[in-house]
């Protein structure tokens, strides 16, 4: 049983109109029908959004967000992510498989992928980087990457604290940790 009752159907004008731009069509999450039940909490949820096209590439956004997810045991959200995003960011089963298991050990990445995925987890275990730590992501990546980079370790941090805040049972659909 959810810890805060989600909306259901019929939803206000506005509400429905939010859900179908996020949504495209699809029902709505519910760690999106929870949210908002508070329309502040809603409306600062969207407006720090992230899944538009930013200067990341799709491949490279996701496996910040996957890795991120996984290290805080968020397997709602990455199971959503994997779910929708995996196949258009053209990550393998094993690369995905990874993103929740070994990470940056992983043989699978290219260098710059793999100074990605070890920065997500230096910020998951310190939130922080040194600076040679900043130093290698620039190496592949410029100041708006690194920034996006940065702001999506952080908003998906705060979605995992949200979800396992609130206790979401997993989505129909949504792919799912290894056992």
């Amino acid at each position: 049983m959810p810890r805060i009752a989600p909306l259901e159907p019929p939803y206000a004008a506005d509400v429905q109109s939010s859900f179908d731009a996020i949504m495209q069509g699809a029902p709505p999450l519910m760690l999106f029908r929870t949210l908002a039940t508070s329309e502040r909490a809603w409306r600062k949820f969207r407006a720090g959004g992230l899944l538009d096209a930013g200067p990341l590439s799709l491949r490279e956004r996701e496996l910040v967000i996957d890795r991120t997810c996984a290290l805080a045991g968020n397997e709602y959200e990455w199971g959503v992510h994997v779910a929708i995003f995996a196949a258009p960011a053209k990550l393998t089963p094993e690369e995905v498989a990874a993103t929740a298991a070994e990470g940056s050990a992983a043989p699978l990445w290219s260098d710059a992928e793999r100074t990605l995925l070890q920065a997500a987890e230096t910020l998951h275990q310190r939130a922080a980087l040194s600076d040679a730590e900043f130093s290698a992501l620039r190496k592949h990546y410029d100041e708006a990457q690194v920034l996006e980079m940065l702001l999506l370790c952080g908003f998906y941090r705060m979605v995992s604290y949200v979800v396992g805040g609130l206790d979401l049972p997993l989505e129909a659909g949504a792919a799912r940790f290894a056992a």
